[in-house]
């Protein structure tokens, strides 16, 4: 769906609640400037795909009254050669063009004591616009764009008949040129203004919730009005994941942070912790981190109680034929997360029990372990969604119960080192590869996006290509970071 360029931009998120963000974006100038350029494109493309209203009147020529009449009205070229977009702080953004030129053909018919027709083509030069819009939301607390001011016109027009026109039409051509240069001049902003209403139907339909997968949600509505500054127009995004069709508030509340101010790229996402430790939340209430250790393995080597027996006697006194072992992993907490300068980690603490499987396929508790262990994360960006990948640093083993006596857990570390590196970090990483999708930006790609980790928030930089055909499966817009 085509919306007008930096008004695209803004439209990006709906407002709806007043606290304190998980999300914070920021436009800057370069994006605005980028913007502009997708507005001006739409702008001549909808000028040429426009029916405009005929136009009728009636002028004195010589003794007599001459009704005339032009429809089928269309622009054939137009041009902006000079236009800007600059940021009103506190108020919002100014749109001036100068010098625009077009070529509108149209069809004539005038009715004096002879009736004629025919066509003509309309040279419009020197028009100028100056416009400002300002961002509010609207009582639903959607987005709402409104025209503060607006002040257009048009210096002159030149009217050229069709060469089968008689020099009679082509002299009365003279009395039609200031009529329809003023009708242009007063007509230019209400066709801004019915633009600028079709774009706020748009967002009173859009939706601010995302849903991930079956089991998560994510709210990206503003949370508070947009703030302009001379050089970037800033965002408050709530950035809440939710279970599916709840929208319970966290326990949490995410805590204030501030994007640097930087204007190399178009767009600027800051994404806290509380934006990543929501999502932590959630997947862990529904299970969804939890794992049981099999299939995950099998590429690996067969888990059977001949690879636990080595180490503990008693198991290879207890199944002397070899049985199947299955590792149910659950945490016991949700999982956090902790952004540093320059570092993404993640604290997992959990229990493993090991089971054996007997031969009429049940299952035996041989022990249970309590595990806390610590990873990094590589975050990735693919399709718009933001991606983490864990890798494991270190962990800690102890006996939580057994059923086969006890034993040293430090027999098991490096055993379990492995199964960790090679079954339940993998498991745990092909969950997550669906990732957390960042916006809902119609048509846009994110384009050499770089990520930097600061205290309790990861930046974002990118800049924006818009895709004319929607297809952003072969999006430029990946990177990867190791936190």
């Amino acid at each position: 769906m085509k919306v007008c360029g930096f008004l695209f931009l803004l439209s990006l998120f709906t407002p709806r609640l007043d606290a304190k963000p998980g999300i914070k974006v920021k436009i800057t100038q370069k994006g605005l400037d980028y913007g502009k350029q997708l507005g001006i494109d739409f702008l001549e493309q909808r000028l040429k795909e426009q029916t405009f209203a005929n136009v009728s009147g009636q002028e004195t020529y010589g003794y007599s009254g001459v009704d005339y009449t032009l429809s089928e009205i269309k622009f054939d070229a137009v041009e902006f050669p000079n236009a800007s977009v600059s940021l009103i702080p506190g108020t919002g953004i100014n749109l001036e063009i100068k010098d625009a030129a077009a070529t509108v053909s149209a069809h004539w018919r005038v009715r004096s004591w002879l009736l004629n027709s025919g066509t003509l083509t309309v040279h419009i030069l020197g028009v100028s616009l100056a416009a400002v819009v300002s961002v509010s939301r609207d009582n639903a607390s959607h987005a709402v764009l409104l025209i503060e001011s607006c002040e257009a016109k048009v210096d002159s027009i030149d009217i050229e008949l069709d060469k089968d026109a008689s020099w009679l039409y082509k002299y009365f051509v003279n009395h039609l040129e200031k009529p329809i240069c003023d009708s242009l001049s007063k007509n230019i902003c209400p066709f801004i203004g019915s633009e600028i209403e079709k774009i706020n139907a748009e967002l009173r339909e859009h939706k601010v919730q995302a849903q991930i997968d079956s089991f998560a949600q994510v709210d990206y509505s503003l949370v508070n009005s947009p703030v302009i500054s001379d050089t970037s127009i800033n965002f408050d995004i709530k950035g809440t994941i939710s279970p599916v069709g709840n929208d319970l508030e966290t326990p949490f509340k995410p805590a204030p942070f501030n994007i640097p101010d930087e204007n190399n790229s178009m767009l600027q996402i800051g994404i806290s912790e509380y934006f990543l430790q929501s999502a932590s939340l959630v997947y862990y209430a529904a299970g969804a981190f939890d794992v049981s250790i099999a299939k995950e393995l099998s590429s690996y080597f067969r888990l059977t109680t001949n690879s636990f027996g080595t180490i503990i006697p008693k198991i290879a006194r207890s199944y002397k034929t070899p049985c199947p072992v299955i590792l149910d992993l659950k945490p016991t907490a949700a999982p956090v997360i902790r952004l540093h300068n320059g570092s993404a980690v993640l604290e997992i603490a959990g229990s493993m029990e090991v089971l054996v499987v007997l031969k009429n396929s049940t299952t035996q508790s041989m022990f249970t372990l309590s595990i806390t262990a610590k990873t990094h994360a590589s975050l990735n960006i693919f399709e718009q969604k933001l991606i983490p990948s864990l890798c494991l640093d270190s962990f800690h083993l102890s006996l939580t119960h057994s059923n086969v006596g006890f034993f040293k857990v430090s027999l098991l570390k490096n055993f379990m080192s492995y199964i960790l590196r090679n079954g339940v970090i993998p498991a745990a990483n092909g969950k997550l590869k669906e990732g957390l999708p960042l916006s809902k930006m119609d048509s846009m790609m994110l384009v050499e996006p770089v990520v930097t980790v600061h205290q309790g928030y990861l930046l974002i930089s990118t800049d924006l290509e818009y895709d004319e055909e929607g297809d952003q499966a072969d999006s430029e817009g990946f990177f990867v970071i190791d936190a």
